[in-house]
């Protein structure tokens, strides 16, 4: 017996099913919220499968939204929760690997062997609580099995994006893929490269923000032969030797994996930011001073990931922050010695929280030493009471009333002085107005750090 949770979102997918058969059609839930209401998981959204043609659907829900007539699918809103009602179909053959050149409504069962895994091919009708099983869904969950409907080579020649889902599905449920369904993937792996960067990125990115262990995930990948085709960069991690005084773990690739699994919060730019951080370190290798050395590692994986996030189609907002965190990651190892102005200033940025996790990870997944981690997180605490960047008292204005002439030198006069008042040189503008009229009296010139 299933448990059917009481809220809205239920609530409205029982009123489409409930419209639909008091109209005289066969009306089921399908797909990811069969699934996961089975496993006592509450579902993010319903999709109902119907035998009502599209027309009919737009008929019985006014203000319907047809977004694939040829498919059958229709997006309805009930009780203020959206669902997509999509009519049973059988696909046609697909010739781009990924869209059928068209469909032939069917019945349930027919609907059922085209889905791609077992358990996302299972059926509840609400009404009567029954699970409708046509492919041995339930056993694989019982199982906890990722395993193609059908003929798997089938199923990825289809849609060859499946690849990558079956190794999500598999990584965020906590499930094994099928053996017969991981060979096919290994087999037709190279396939993938003909898939959009953008489904790519989607996929990946809920592999990075939902598996429970995001760098037993991106094993899988590997294993599966996807990784070195989606992201060959992160792929040549395998093997890139370090200095074990430093990284006694082993490679970058061991390195970065044990940072992925050790995430707390996943977000998506701290993902992308440990996924990325080392991976200027191949491309930078060599063996000086008895030791590897990867210099100017971090500039150049910045630079390398912000090319590579570009190829998957992220935010360019998430894209800077993302490069901006790798290539400012080794600045840390230097913060006992920082000047209190520099250090204000790192801390007040608005990457820290996601440049200070990153840090965290990096030490424990290598070194253990966490001298630095703890000495920020005292100094941010202890800069508590008053902002970390406060309002600077001396304003451009002001040094151009001092006899500043306009242009690059009013920014200069401007930070140094902020920098006298980060460093508590001057306890108020007053004084750090006098403090200029000195410096600007003496004949100096700003030193910018």
């Amino acid at each position: 017996m299933i448990a059917i949770p009481t809220n809205p979102l239920t609530n409205g997918a029982g009123a489409v099913v409930r419209r639909l058969t008091e109209k005289g059609f066969r009306a089921l839930w399908a797909g990811g919220c069969v699934r996961d209401l089975l496993m006592q998981r509450a579902p993010k959204d319903f999709d109902v499968a119907t035998s009502a043609a599209p027309e009919e659907v737009e008929r019985l829900f006014p203000g319907a939204v047809t977004v694939g007539k040829s498919f059958g699918v229709v997006r309805v809103k009930v009780q203020g929760c959206e669902y997509e009602v999509a009519t049973f179909r059988q696909d046609q053959a697909y010739r781009d690997g990924r869209h059928p050149e068209g469909v032939i409504f069917s019945d349930e069962r027919t609907d059922a062997l085209r889905r791609d895994f077992t358990v996302n091919a299972l059926f509840f009708d609400p009404l009567r609580g029954q699970v409708l099983d046509y492919v041995g869904g339930q056993a694989d969950l019982a199982a906890r099995l990722i395993r193609a409907v059908g003929r798997a080579e089938d199923r990825f020649a289809e849609d060859h994006l499946r690849m990558i889902r079956a190794a999500r599905f598999a990584s965020t449920l906590n499930f094994e893929l099928e053996a017969a369904t991981a060979e096919a993937i290994r087999r037709q792996a190279p396939k993938i490269a003909t898939v959009s960067a953008e489904r790519i990125q989607q996929e990946l990115t809920h592999i990075l923000l939902e598996a429970a262990r995001p760098g037993t995930a991106l094993e899988l990948l590997r294993d599966l032969g996807l990784l070195p085709i989606i992201l060959p960069e992160v792929a040549a991690l395998k093997g890139q030797e370090q200095p074990p005084e430093f990284h006694p773990e082993g490679d970058v690739w061991t390195h970065t994996i044990m940072m992925l699994n050790a995430m707390r919060n996943q977000d998506l730019r701290l993902a992308y930011a440990v996924l990325l951080h080392d991976v200027g370190k191949p491309g930078t290798a060599t063996f000086a001073s008895e030791r590897i050395r990867f210099n100017c590692h971090a500039g150049v994986g910045a630079a390398l990931a912000e090319t590579m996030l570009k190829r998957l189609r992220l935010p360019n907002d998430d894209i800077k922050a993302i490069a901006y965190c790798i290539g400012n990651h080794m600045r840390f190892m230097d913060v006992q010695r920082m000047r209190k102005a520099t250090l204000h200033r790192l801390v007040g940025a608005a990457t820290f929280a996601t440049e200070l996790e990153l840090h965290r990870l990096d030490c424990e997944a290598s070194h253990g030493d966490m001298a630095n981690y703890r000495f920020l997180v005292e100094f941010q605490a202890a800069a508590q009471a008053a902002p970390i960047l406060p309002k600077p008292w001396v304003t451009g204005h002001d040094v151009l009333s001092l006899g500043v002439s306009a242009g690059p030198e009013v920014g200069r006069w401007k930070k140094k002085v902020y920098d006298q008042q980060l460093e508590g040189a001057v306890p108020n503008r007053e004084a750090a107005l006098e403090w200029l009229r000195r410096e600007l009296a003496a004949g100096s010139r700003p030193v910018i750090p």
